[in-house]
């Protein structure tokens, strides 16, 4: 009988393990990512141009200091137009004045825009846990690498919701995934500890 109770309990273990998701750790946090509800990294998944992905994506903090994040695609063509989201392709979010075991989740729709078709176009994340100006721990992880149809989605899409951004801002420079969350978090580190003094 207590060979029957082990098995459960392995079962059980081993089934709780397969639901979460993928989690890359370091000394300063801990990431979780989902695409469409599976953990990452989601391989093998097809979807159409204008097919709603959902990315969902959970930071822990094990330290004092702030925390950036950045959602990117490689290469030169954009495959993706984000729907809803705190942030779009490319920029960074900040959350500032973070403790051991805050905990946030960021959520967004994104759908294939048609430019890039028949192809893998991967959805990467960049996560920035910095204590101090100097001490920083990074977490780079690809969330999903779907395979772009050209086919049309048929279903429902979502409507974009409006750039609260102003329309006189001049446009963002695009550089390497990463780098303007690494630059923007060392100017506000700065910032912080001279304010310190």
């Amino acid at each position: 009988m207590k060979r029957l109770d082990l098995i459960i309990i392995s079962l059980l273990i081993i089934s709780s393990i397969i639901q979460t998701s993928y989690a890359a750790e370091n000394q300063y946090g801990i990431v979780q990512a989902w695409c469409n509800n599976e953990p990452a990294i989601v391989n093998g998944i097809e979807v159409r141009i204008d097919e709603p992905i959902e990315i969902r994506v959970e930071v822990i903090s094990k330290i004092n200091g702030f925390v950036g994040l950045e959602l990117n695609e490689p290469g030169v063509t954009k495959s993706y137009d984000v729907i809803s989201g705190p942030s779009d392709f490319d920029e960074g979010i900040f959350d500032y004045d973070v403790a051991p075991n805050w905990k946030k989740e960021y959520s967004w729709t994104i759908v294939p825009n048609g430019k890039w078709t028949n192809g893998n176009a991967p959805i990467n994340l960049y996560v920035q846990f910095n204590q101090a100006i100097d001490e920083v721990e990074q977490v780079q992880i690809t969330i999903a690498n779907p395979y772009i149809l050209d086919e049309q989605y048929s279903g429902p899409t979502p409507k974009p919701t409006p750039d609260p951004k102003s329309t006189d801002q001049p446009p963002s420079s695009e550089g390497s995934p990463g780098f303007g969350v690494l630059a923007a978090l060392m100017g506000v580190a700065a910032i912080a500890i001279s304010r310190r003094k």
